[in-house]
């Protein structure tokens, strides 16, 4: 008599698209989750990586993948939802211009919505604290507050069904160590995206901060980056 079929634990994992987020559903995935990408169409400066996240969600064997739609550049103040220019000097040792206000609080808010109707206690984020550009929603305090806030607002945690948890992987990882995780698993690098600013043929820039960090994070690790770039020279821009 065979032997009933294992039942996966399900897991929302949060995928933009770029390098982190898909380590981030390859680790999901080794852990033994059953997992339910979720992507945002927010009013980004470009589509590339929505079509990033749909390929690597496939290539890395998602249950489902979501693309959801809200509109931040509705609000502005950020350059990758306004026309404010991308910077492409140098990472920002601050807070920079990309920063798009409360993006991962709405992010985590739809994650933690889809989770509730999946009976899901388990989300998944790629934030890192480590190599980063600066962003306030990437900090290990923010996600421990939006996890008691989390197990606050939700029927099923009121209730006692479930008890949510973020995950966040990298969140103490280099850049470096991140991409070794990556091509661990079998991360096909190729199939993401980073670039804040790519050109009209879909090259990344390999000048903006997003840039900078995944280049200096593979030359790192002794690989090479699969993307082709615009910047001629990056090595020497990083």
């Amino acid at each position: 008599m065979d032997s009933p079929p294992v039942l996966l634990k399900p897991a929302v994992c949060l995928l933009s698209g770029g390098l982190d987020s898909a380590t981030c559903l390859a680790i999901a995935r080794q852990e033994g989750f059953r997992c339910y990408a979720l992507s945002f169409d927010y009013g980004q400066r470009h589509r590339r990586e929505l079509e990033a996240a749909a390929r690597v969600a496939g290539s890395l064997g998602a249950a489902e993948h979501r693309v959801v739609s809200i509109d931040l550049r509705a609000f502005g103040g950020s350059a990758l939802t306004s026309d404010i220019a991308v910077p492409k000097a140098g990472v920002d040792p601050g807070i920079p211009v990309t920063y798009v206000p409360a993006r991962n609080t709405v992010f985590l808010s739809l994650a933690l919505a889809w989770a509730e109707v999946l009976a899901s206690s388990d989300v998944f984020i790629g934030v890192n604290a480590i190599d980063y550009s600066g962003y306030p929603d990437c900090r290990p305090e923010f996600i421990a507050a939006f996890a008691k806030m989390a197990n606050l607002a939700t029927k099923s945690g009121v209730e006692g069904r479930t008890r949510l948890q973020i995950h966040t992987p990298l969140i103490e990882l280099s850049k470096r160590e991140i991409i070794q995780k990556g091509a661990e698993l079998g991360v096909d690098f190729s199939l993401t995206h980073s670039c804040y600013d790519p050109d009209g043929h879909g090259r990344s820039c390999g000048l903006c901060d997003s840039c900078r960090l995944r280049l200096k994070g593979f030359k790192e690790a002794g690989l090479k980056d699969p993307l082709e770039y615009a910047e001629w020279n990056t090595s020497e821009n990083i």
